[in-house]
């Protein structure tokens, strides 16, 4: 112990040296322990990632190779139903009966028992022959259905959303004298009939309007408007049994009416009928209050101030309107609300449901069917008129609905009995338009005896151009154009056979899908332009896409 304070006291910095080296070599040696210690905490991070992320390609191999995907319906691009010695009636509606994403297509005809089904009109304690409700699938026109549902078919509507105990999706077939029956929509049960009695030389009003439940049963209700000697009554049937509820009350309206119902906003609903000279308003609540022993709650319910007032209360006028002639009435979609347009003999008129003044006036006369709603600018509605311009003539013309400006127009030859237009919305946010009749080529001057039924197509992306899709020889008795499915598939339905003064006879549906039709088109000039192509044309069109809107 000397000899080390001694040592010290001879070389101190020696000494100091000593302690720093051995202080040194602690920290080292601790520096080492942690490296080692980071070094297998590293490795298992390491270890880990790899492992996680060999977990996440077995679950993505899993659900990409293993695990099937749901497969998405098949829709066959053409299918026909045929039936014999059978009387089709003129309705065609268009719904998911399978519930499989795929629109289906529900029609009536008359037989005495059905053709794919061991049932008949008996089975129903019908008389035979009588009214089949089917339903069709769209997607390979299969039979999903059939029911016996009426002696004689006089409306059919298939949009009613709860019908029944157990608040289904419905059909309601109207029958004279007047019997509802309501079938399941998915099934062709039937699920109600009721019976009312009239007496003669009545009409009923259609469509039939669907409101909110007025009994407490939790399923909507059914209101019907019928005219009888110029007068208007309106009836409340029960959506859940079909019993009227209370009793049938009656309008102030004079003079054989029809009617349109007006969504002003979402919780202001209004009835406009109109005869040839005047129209009506009632709030949904007025029509509540006139059926005897109905005291409708209706919590949501709000009357629109603008549309108030102009309605003279004591005889539920709308004051300042007058016309002649009215031929039909429809509503027209505004920026903030739905204005409507009214035609009569001579002339369109779009009128301000706000004020009631006149948006804009159209000379446009012998209007042939009820006025469509289509887009001819992007996002902008327009209005479709037929207007018989002579024998054996029309003149279909697309209107702009803000301004009453005739964007487009086509003259074609048509016989009686042509069906109606119909539009389908495009994907550029316009409409494809398809229009029936036989157009004549300038410089042809040739006229056959009776006009071709001929199929068009027009698109405002080529507004000098239409596209003759078919010729039908066949008698059309209802057409329609549809989505089939969400933004896809746009295919047209044609239900042809005797008219039902012509007795049974061979019946067609068809389900066509519009692209095949394009594929093979034959393209009309209007007026030439330098650089379009026929075949160009065709191919831009058969790649136009579709886009539902709900």
């Amino acid at each position: 112990m000397d000899n080390k304070d001694s040592e010290a006291e001879i070389h101190p910095l020696k000494t100091e040296d000593v302690k720093a080296q051995e202080n040194h070599e602690h920290y080292v040696e601790r520096r080492i322990v942690k490296s080692s210690g980071l070094s297998r905490l590293s490795r298992w991070r390491t270890a880990a990632f790899f492992i996680s992320l060999f977990l996440c390609l077995i679950i993505v191999f899993a659900f990409s190779f293993i695990i099937p995907c749901p497969e998405r319906p098949v829709s066959e691009r053409t299918w026909f139903q045929y039936y014999n010695k059978t009387v089709p009636y003129p309705f065609l509606a268009i719904a998911d009966v399978s519930e499989d994403k795929v629109q289906d297509v529900v029609f009536a005809f008359k037989s005495g028992n059905s053709s794919r089904f061991n049932m008949s009109c008996l089975d129903e304690g019908l008389p035979s022959p009588c009214a089949f409700i089917a339903a069709v699938s769209g997607r390979n026109g299969s039979v999903l259905w059939e029911s016996p549902a009426a002696e004689e078919v006089q409306w059919l509507q298939c949009d009613i959303q709860q019908l029944g105990t157990a608040a289904t999706p419905g059909c309601i077939v109207v029958e004279r004298p007047l019997s509802l029956t309501a079938v399941n929509l998915n099934t062709g049960e039937v699920l109600w009939r009721q019976s009312r009695d009239f007496g003669a030389n009545y009409t009923v009003l259609t469509p039939l309007s669907a409101i909110p439940d007025v009994d407490n049963d939790k399923v909507q209700d059914l209101m019907i408007f019928i005219t009888k000697e110029g007068q208007v009554k309106v009836s409340i049937y029960s959506g859940k049994t079909g019993q009227q509820l209370g009793s049938t009350g009656s309008l102030r309206v004079d003079g054989t009416a029809r009617h349109v119902q007006l969504q002003l906003h979402s919780s202001s609903s209004y009835f406009l009928f109109y005869t040839e000279k005047s129209i009506y308003a009632y709030s949904l609540k007025d029509l509540c209050s006139t059926v005897v022993g109905v005291e409708a709650k209706l919590p949501s319910f709000q009357l629109d101030s603008h549309l108030e007032k102009n309605i003279d209360h004591a005889t539920h006028l709308l004051s300042p309107l007058s016309f002649e002639d009215i031929r039909y009435l429809t509503k027209v979609p505004g920026h903030s609300r739905d204005n409507i347009l009214v035609v009569d003999s001579e002339m369109a008129k779009l009128i301000s449901t706000k004020d009631l003044h006149t948006v804009w006036t159209l000379n446009v006369s012998r209007v042939l069917s009820e006025p469509l709603l289509g887009s001819y600018k992007p996002d902008a509605h327009g209005v479709v008129l037929e207007s018989e311009i002579g024998p054996n003539r029309k003149k279909v013309m697309i209107v702009e609905s803000e301004s009453g400006a005739v964007q487009w127009e086509l003259k074609l030859n048509s016989g009686p009995g042509s069906p109606g237009p119909a539009t389908l919305p495009t994907a550029d946010h316009r409409s494809a338009f398809l229009m029936w009749g036989d157009f004549q080529e300038p410089g042809n001057d040739t006229r056959p005896r009776a006009p071709l039924q001929k199929l068009y197509l027009f698109h405002p992306s080529y507004t000098n151009v239409v596209l003759e899709l078919r010729n039908s020889t066949d008698q059309i008795i209802a057409f329609t154009a549809a989505l089939f499915e969400r933004s896809r598939h746009a295919c047209y339905v044609l239900l042809r056979g005797p008219q039902p003064s012509e007795g049974p006879g061979p019946v067609s549906l068809m389900k066509r899908k519009l692209k095949e039709d394009v594929a093979v088109s034959r393209v009309l000039w209007l007026r030439r332009t330098p650089g379009d192509e026929e075949q160009h044309i065709r191919d831009r069109l058969y790649r136009m896409r579709f886009q539902s809107r709900d």
